[in-house]
């Protein structure tokens, strides 16, 4: 069995490096990706990502346990309704039921016009950022959730006003999900609160382990 830990759009596999030190004291072993890394000499669209996500994740021995924010839970639950087989539990957290389109389009303009050393802690050109924006602006979400059979957890930070609705509706259409609030911090949790987080992660996967 693997413990996945999948980053969000303007993260890097990085971000997840507090949280992890908090999961170590707890003896648990995680794998996270760099997402953008792994699609290496494709076009870095959504659905080459997943392609190469879902690579990644198959040739992990056992059963998974994946824990994704924003564009990882999106990854995430992707991943489980097309391998249901291979998931023991799935963590989303601030992830949205519908791609802002609007938003979107506009982020993508600003993007144009941000220098490209903006994008490389993300460990992208802003190319394949923008392409990655572009493409997933009619990706559809909500769809099969209804049909996600394992254990499932969906967070939101408390301060995160924007998805805090996206959440509760994603957790409603999940039959087996709980649903949890997490304190003192806004959008990106694992970097706001990962002492927290990383507390929730144990409680969940415990059983696992």
């Amino acid at each position: 069995m693997k413990n996945i830990l999948i980053h969000g759009l303007g993260q890097n596999h990085k971000s997840w490096n507090e949280t992890i030190k908090f999961l170590e004291i707890d003896n648990i072993d995680v794998l996270c990706p760099a997402l953008f890394k792994m699609s290496s000499g494709n076009s870095n669209d959504y659905q080459n990502i997943f392609s190469s996500f879902s690579d990644f994740c198959n040739n992990q021995e056992g059963k998974l346990n994946l824990c994704g924010l924003s564009l990882g839970g999106i990854l995430a639950l992707d991943y489980v309704k097309k391998y249901p087989e291979k998931v023991n539990s799935i963590i989303i957290i601030g992830t949205p039921y519908d791609i802002p389109k609007v938003l979107f389009k506009i982020q993508s303009m600003i993007f144009h016009f941000m220098p490209d050393s903006q994008f490389n802690d993300m460990g992208c050109s802003k190319k394949d950022f923008i392409t990655l924006v572009n493409s997933m602006s009619n990706h559809n979400i909500k769809n099969g959730l209804d049909k996600i059979n394992c254990k499932s957890l969906v967070l939101c930070g408390s301060k995160d006003k924007a998805n805090m609705k996206s959440a509760k509706q994603i957790s409603q259409s999940i039959r087996k999900s709980e649903f949890k609030i997490v304190k003192d911090s806004s959008h990106e949790v694992n970097v706001d609160n990962p002492k927290e987080l990383a507390h929730i992660i144990y409680d969940f996967w415990k059983e696992f382990l």
